[in-house]
Parts: C-alpha cells; structure tokens; sequence
C-alpha cells in the first residue's frame, strides 16, 4: 500500500507541475516516472489501452423463469441461428444442441445446424460436461458467437450429440459457461475470456442482476455495471480460487448464533443455481431453526403465513455481512411455501445461488479476481 501511496503522490506533483507550466514540449509522464524508477510498477497497474474510451460495456437481457433460471438469447453462425442459454458463473463452457441430436435431452430446444453456418469450423474433438442436474456429450467447433451485441469470432464451443434426459425439461437450449478457464472442459477459452482478449470491453468484469418474482430486468452487463439495480456501497471479496468464483465464507448465522459454517467454509457464487446449497447437516439445522419442516418428497416446507416472522439468515463473507430475509429465501407457489435451500451430501464447499444473488447485485472482476456485492433494487 506504501508504494502505490509513493506512486500516487508523484503522479499528484506532476499533474500539479502540468497546471503550472507554459505549454512548450517538455518531459512526458513517462520520462518523468522513468527517471524516480516508477515507470514498470504504474505500466502494470495501469496499463495502457488507447481504444478502451472507443468501447463501451455491453447488456444482455435475461428472462426470468418463475425465479428458478434465468436465460438470454445468442447467436451462433453467419447468418446467425439463435439459442437461449444460461449465463453459468458455475461452469466455463458453451454449448447448445445440434441436429445430431435425437436423445430425449434435446426435444424441444432449438438445434444448430453447422451446413447452414459459412464460418463454421469443425474440430472433432470430444466434450463431455456433468451438471448437477444432468449431462451431455458431443463435439467440439468453432464459429462466430454474438452476445449482447458483441461478436466474438472462431469461438470454441461444444455440439451436444446426447444430453441426459432431464435436460428437455429446461427452458434454455444450451449453457454458457462464465467461470475460469482452469475449469473448462478440454481447456476451451470461454467466451469471456475472448471478449476480453479481442478488445470488445471497456473492464475485464461482467456483473449480474437477477430479478424477482418474474418480474423483467434481469440482465448480464459485459465490461462494467448497471448502477440503475443497486444501492450503496460496493463490497469487495477477493477470490479464494480462481476456477468457480469461489470465496471464503466465515460462518451463516440466525439471530447472531452460528448454524451453519462453523469454523469457516468455502462457497461459490453460482448464477447456475437456483438454491442455497450446503452440507445436509447444515442445511437440516438451518430449515429447523427458521421452523421448517419436511414434506412427504423431503422437501423444507413452511405456513405461508409465518414468512412475516421468521427470522432473517446472515452469511458472512470474508468478514462483511449479507442479510437474506425470508421473503427471499422463501418461495411461494400454489403448491404451498418451501425454503430455498439445497444438501449436498458432506460436500463443504456451499453454492450461494440464485436465492442469494437476487438479494445482492454481483460483480465478477477477473483483473483483480474479486466479487462486487451491492444491495439490489
């Protein structure tokens, strides 16, 4: 922290020396960083992008499916076939159906037709992705991907030839993968990472808002953030890993006691992901504490009218605060009230998802890997 205090204050003094000289030729900001040995540190922290004021962020709407997944629209090709797709902060790669397909997966999506596509590039090479709900197999390509308006050329994404059964009763066609590259099935460079690399964005970052209740405005802003769906001040966490955005959780706490996390614990912030999602134990005490109870396919369900008086779920992150009330992690439908919360088995590592991320606008910042968490409106 000194040195960029020392860097900063030289920058001030030359800024300062500008406003007081006559306008001849003389040192450049570089000539005068040179010489005080601070021209390699500031080129690192700042590097220099002279067409990054040409470039601006870039919006790509959502939908909002009954707050269980959120999906946009893209396209694959020249001329372009469209997909929906869910924008995964879980996952690290694109694909979508194509017209080999027949499995029971693939009924009722749209599927790509690489004959119909003039920059369309067969690789051959095999994919093979598990989900938590399920999977698919196919083949590699490449091709243009247009996404929010910016096209991203000879992208490397997958052709599903099976996908598991479970996946015909998704609303999106396909996935596209937001995590790290690290995590990408055969090391394919996400779609990000090529947005970034060809210069279409102004920031490396991507944040997401998610809306309620099926209500429109859910959107991923590539290069930058929408300040229109949040409030306050932005939180900075610093990523524990980078291959899921994964950071550290100190503990989830009712009413100031610990039931959940004890000791600390790890988590992801998965826009993939409907529910909170965390060891079985942990969840049971966090369903008894707020008065679930479950019903005859274990499922945590509560009296609707209760949701007023529960209590509020805090999960504290890397030291700073998040409040979930039960209006959030609660759903309602005409079946009855049910908790938003998932187990997985002893697995520690928690899912923070959709339940958590409609309450907190989030920032996925790849430069600095950090996540941006800010109180949505």
């Amino acid at each position: 922290m000194m040195k960029w205090l020392v860097v900063l204050s030289a920058l001030v003094a030359f800024s300062e020396c500008l406003h007081r000289m006559p306008l001849i030729k003389g040192k450049s900001a570089r000539e005068y960083l040179e010489e005080r040995g601070m021209w390699e540190q500031v080129r690192q922290q700042f590097p220099y992008r002279p067409k990054a004021k040409f470039v601006e962020k870039s919006t790509q709407s959502m939908t909002n499916d009954a707050d269980l997944s959120y999906y946009g629209v893209i396209s694959i090709g020249t001329p372009p076939q469209s997909f929906t797709v869910v924008f995964d902060t879980g996952s690290s790669n694109l694909w979508v159906p194509s017209i080999w397909c027949t499995s029971q997966g693939c009924q009722n999506h749209q599927k790509f037709d690489p004959y119909k596509s003039s920059t369309f590039v067969w690789n051959g090479q095999p994919l093979s992705i598990y989900y938590g709900t399920g999977s698919m197999t196919g083949s590699l390509a490449s091709d243009t991907v247009e996404v929010g308006g910016l096209s991203v050329t000879k992208q490397v994404f997958g052709v599903s030839q099976t996908e598991a059964p479970y996946m015909a009763y998704m609303k999106a066609d396909g996935i596209l993968g937001l995590a790290f590259q690290s995590i990408a099935s055969d090391n394919v460079v996400p779609v990000f990472y090529n947005m970034v690399s060809e210069g279409l964005l102004p920031q490396p970052m991507f944040s997401v808002y998610l809306s309620r209740n099926s209500e429109q405005g859910s959107e991923v802003v590539f290069g930058g953030v929408d300040y229109s769906h949040f409030t306050g001040q932005i939180t900075w966490i610093p990523l524990t890993s980078a291959t899921y955005w994964q950071i550290k959780m100190d503990s989830v706490t009712i009413n100031g006691q610990t039931v959940a996390c004890s000791g600390g614990c790890q988590a992801i912030i998965d826009t993939g992901t409907s529910l909170i999602v965390g060891p079985t134990s942990d969840i049971s005490n966090m369903n008894s504490q707020v008065g679930a109870s479950a019903n005859q396919y274990g499922e945590a369900t509560v009296n609707c009218q209760n949701i007023q008086t529960m209590p509020d779920i805090t999960f504290t992150l890397n030291g700073h605060a998040f409040t979930v009330p039960a209006s959030a992690y609660v759903s309602q439908s005409s079946y009855g009230c049910r908790t938003g919360f998932g187990s997985e088995g002893t697995d520690q590592l928690w899912i923070l998802g959709d339940v958590f991320i409609r309450e907190y606008y989030t920032i996925f910042d790849t430069q600095v890997q950090s996540i941006g968490l800010a109180q949505s409106v």
